[in-house]
Formats: C-alpha cells, structure tokens, sequence
C-alpha cells in the first residue's frame, strides 16, 4: 500500500508542476532479526538452486602493501611540516601554507602512494592483486516484487538478488573511477527455484564492513523528489518558497528520502550533479537500489555513504553502473 509523504503530497498539489519529477521509492527499513530464503531481506540466506554454482569473484583485487620512508624523507617531511605551522602560527583563521618547493618534494617522497601513514612512517598503496582461488560473493539484498512495487521487474520474474564481493576493486569495467566491492544483480521466477537450497562458501579475506549483517525489512512505499540539482533553477525555487512557508526544508526533508531503498532519487550531498549514463546506449540511468551505510545493517560503503545502482530505463539487458557518496 502506498502511503506518501504528507508533506511531499502537499507540496504536489500546491506546485503540480512538481508531479512529473515525482517518483515511488520503496523505503526498506531494515531491522536485526532472522530472515528465511522466502523473505525480502538484507544479508541472509538466498532462494538459489541448489544445481546452480555460487558465483565468485576472481579479481582483481586491491591489496594493501606499505613501503617505510627513508630517514632523508621522513625528516624532510617534517621539515616542511614545521615550516608550515611557523607560517600559520600566530595569525588567526589562517590557512596553512606551502610553497611550491615544498610541495614539489612531498610529490616526489609519495611517488604515487595514496596516503603516507606519520604513525609508522610508511607509504600505502593499493596494489591489484588476482584471486586464486575465486573469492565467493556474499549475499547483500534480496527483494520480492511484491515488497517493492516501485521497481521495474523483466517479464516473469519476481525475485531480485544483489550480491557482491567482500573485496576492493578499483576502477571496475564500466565503472570509473569506482572504489568498493564489484556487484552482481540476479533475476529470478521464485515459484521455478525448487529441491534443497545452496549453502554458499565463505568469503576469504573479506573486508568486515562488507559483511551485512542478516535483517528483515519493514517495506514503506512513499513519494520521492529530486535533488534541486535536478529542477530547473525557477521551479526549484517555488518548492524551496513553498517548503520554508512551511516550517521544513525541501532538501533535508522532502527530497532523496534517506536510508536502504528501492526505486526514487538520488542524492548529490557529497558532490554536484553527476548524471550517470547508460555505457551501452548513452541513456540518463535511473536509480534502481540505494545501500546505506550504518544503520542495522553495520555496512561502511564509500565516504561512510551510500552505494547506487542505477539501470537503463531503454533497455534493461545494458549493463547496470554504480555510484558511491
């Protein structure tokens, strides 16, 4: 049953030329507790064949290796450092300063490393490395159609699985300038998975923030509203109008309803705009699911954000692309 935002309705009938940007998104409201194969669920046990092979990853994968500076470069490091809070020191609100020089060394001491651990004194990089063996996926998401009616579903199907690996990829095919785990999204008929269910191997190595922990979910359909990045400058400013006469804020509490979700709008608090297209066809993509960071879930994805899928809304056999915030 949809039950919509009181405020994100109100808004609608007084500025109709909102309802085109309106959208359904299902809130997934996940809670700890026990999920079966037969529920719409975050982190649990899957409805898979049990003569169908659990699905790896074989990688590349990025490993951590550090590499200890040379006293030269430690002690011209803090060099530089000191130079800088003596520029800073005694000037209020004041910025800190490098010079050229100095910047050009700390280029050369990090020689590409992405970051210089002034603990141990170590440079960190993040290196590909292959699996072998295939690291196996981890369940994150399984959705029932009839838990999230916002969502478009192929002919015949009403079983979405979401699955990734436990892993760091970088720079995924399709995916630039992408850092997380790589995603698997599957399809199903429930009423043709029959016989004894799969029993998935686990994960190796796995990087703990990408284990969920298993939830069931309280299904809430409601109306979403774009970001104002995605609202012509004149109508944005109406429903802003419209939001402070009453006693809200169109960004915080009318628009990219917050949390695990199925279906609506993005967010673009950590940046502008960034349209995602379609790598196959060129196609503005649509948000198809949102993963959320904290919560019951325990996850920690991007900038401690939120992990987007978005689909072609042209052809739904193109390839799917992912966002992180």
């Amino acid at each position: 049953m949809t039950t919509p935002n009181a405020s994100a309705a109100a808004l609608l009938a007084a500025i109709p030329d909102l309802a085109p940007y309106a959208r359904r998104v299902t809130l997934l409201r996940p809670r700890s507790g026990r999920p079966t194969p037969l529920d719409s669920h975050v982190g649990g046990p899957l409805l898979w064949p049990a003569d169908e092979p659990w699905p790896v990853c074989e990688g590349p994968h990025l490993v951590e290796v550090r590499e200890k500076l040379s006293e030269a470069d430690r002690e011209t490091w803090q060099q530089i450092d000191r130079a800088m809070r003596e520029r800073r020191a005694g000037r209020a609100n004041a910025a800190y300063e490098i010079t050229q020089a100095e910047a050009e060394a700390q280029t050369r001491i990090m020689d590409g490393a992405g970051m210089l651990d002034m603990i141990t004194w170590e440079l960190v990089r993040r290196v590909p490395e292959p699996a072998v063996p295939g690291v196996p996926l981890v369940a994150v998401l399984q959705l029932r159609a009839q838990d999230v009616p916002a969502l478009p579903w192929p002919e015949g199907m009403d079983l979405l699985q979401v699955l990734w690996c436990p892993r760091e990829h970088s720079d995924l095919p399709g995916q630039s300038y992408y850092w997380g785990p790589s995603v698997e999204l599957r399809h199903r008929c429930a009423a043709s998975v029959t016989g004894a269910l799969l029993q998935p191997p686990l994960p190796v190595d796995a990087v703990a923030s990408y284990l969920p922990r298993p939830c069931v979910l309280d299904p809430l359909e409601v109306v979403d509203l774009p970001d104002g990045d995605e609202l012509p400058a004149g109508l944005l400013a109406r429903a802003e109008t419209w939001a402070e006469g009453h006693d809200t804020e169109y960004h915080r509490d009318l628009s990219c309803q917050e949390g695990w979700k199925a279906g609506g709008w993005p967010s673009w608090h950590l940046t502008d705009l960034v349209p995602v297209d379609c790598p196959a066809c060129g196609a503005r993509t649509r948000l198809l699911l949102t993963v959320d960071s904290g919560g019951d879930p325990d996850l920690s994805v991007g900038r401690h954000g939120e992990l987007r899928v978005f689909t072609c809304p042209v052809d739904a056999s193109h390839p799917f692309r992912l966002n992180l915030q």
